[in-house]
């Protein structure tokens, strides 16, 4: 048999996280350390892997009730190799140190589970829609993958360069730096996008670290449903995953 499909082989590889291509992540399980991903996002497996729920603490429970914010995760374990992917977004593999990262919990494919995460809020006078005054703190040593909607911008900012994202494209930052959340408008209308531009809340980052931006100001629709039966099972009709991403605007 003969394919150009044959050309997108599995990449052989002698590290632990990969890419197999920019939208599923490769992640290879040596029995001795497990693997937290994103409930339903495995996508293919090899070897002896198994998945169990993740236990979520009575804190964390009481956070995500309070804030909206949280993982629903799942455990891999066992020995071989897990393929993850969600919706063909863009993968990106970082490395987390002692600056840890904060990061909106919807872009978070899957991490290594000797990292810790939990709500933290983000300094914020009014409580605001898209990446809202909540955020995940990821902390400690190991790899987080996270996904964008398209190739994204990663900026540095330093201590005589800040910068300003939109609330509703800022995808993470470094947790070191100072975040305030503010609209360029007139208090009359901080309840408006701003003005007739169509803009409206940003975050404004200073300190010295880096903050990742992606090309796009739409969530993914995560455990998108609509209906029931078949159609809400796979995301169908206006509200589910193929009805809000007009114009494939995911991949």
């Amino acid at each position: 048999m003969q394919s150009p499909l044959f050309a997108f082989n599995d990449q052989q590889t002698q590290e632990r996280w990969s890419l197999q291509n920019q939208q599923m992540l490769r992640v290879a399980l040596e029995g001795h350390e497990d693997v937290l991903a994103r409930k339903g996002t495995m996508v293919a497996y090899q070897g002896l892997v198994e998945f169990d729920a993740e236990f979520q603490s009575n804190s964390a429970s009481r956070a995500r009730a309070r804030t909206g914010e949280g993982l629903d995760l799942m455990r891999c374990h066992g020995q071989g190799t897990v393929y993850l992917a969600n919706l063909a977004q863009r993968i990106h593999v970082m490395e987390v140190d002692h600056d840890g990262l904060t990061v909106d919990s919807s872009y978070v494919l899957a991490m290594d589970s000797s990292l810790h995460h939990e709500v933290i809020a983000v300094d914020s006078l009014y409580g605001i829609s898209g990446s809202g005054k909540y955020q995940l703190n990821i902390t400690g040593n190991g790899k987080v993958a996270l996904m964008t909607s398209g190739m994204p911008l990663l900026m540095q900012v330093t201590p005589d360069k800040y910068v300003n994202c939109d609330a509703d494209a800022i995808v993470a930052w470094s947790t070191s730096l100072r975040v305030q959340m503010q609209a360029q408008t007139h208090s009359s209308g901080v309840w408006r996008r701003r003005g007739s531009t169509g803009e409206g809340w940003e975050l404004s980052f200073m300190g010295t670290g880096f903050a990742l931006v992606q090309p796009s100001e739409l969530l993914p629709p995560q455990n998108a449903q609509v209906g029931s039966g078949l159609a809400a099972q796979y995301g169908m009709g206006q509200q589910g995953a193929r009805g809000q991403n007009q114009g494939n605007a995911w991949s």
